[in-house]
């Protein structure tokens, strides 16, 4: 099954901010409270609440970074 090329964008940002949120959240995680026995409870609790945000912040300024990246190797 492939999705249709016109939602690469939408499919682009969820990748990327899921992968971005499941790293980062158990990097913060792991340095601010340790390796316990709620780590993975708590991990993907944080990606849970984390993802949306991420997901808008990358939507919405990776048509931008694309400008500039544009511009700068072109």
């Amino acid at each position: 099954m492939r999705i249709p090329d016109r939602f690469a964008p939408i499919l682009f940002s969820a990748l990327l901010s899921a992968i971005m949120v499941c790293i980062v959240s158990a990097f913060v995680l792991a340095i601010s409270q340790g390796i316990h026995s709620e780590f993975a409870a708590q991990w993907v609790k944080s990606c849970i609440t984390t993802w949306p945000i991420a997901f808008s912040a990358v939507a919405i300024v990776a048509p931008w970074v694309r400008r500039i990246v544009g511009r700068l190797t072109a």
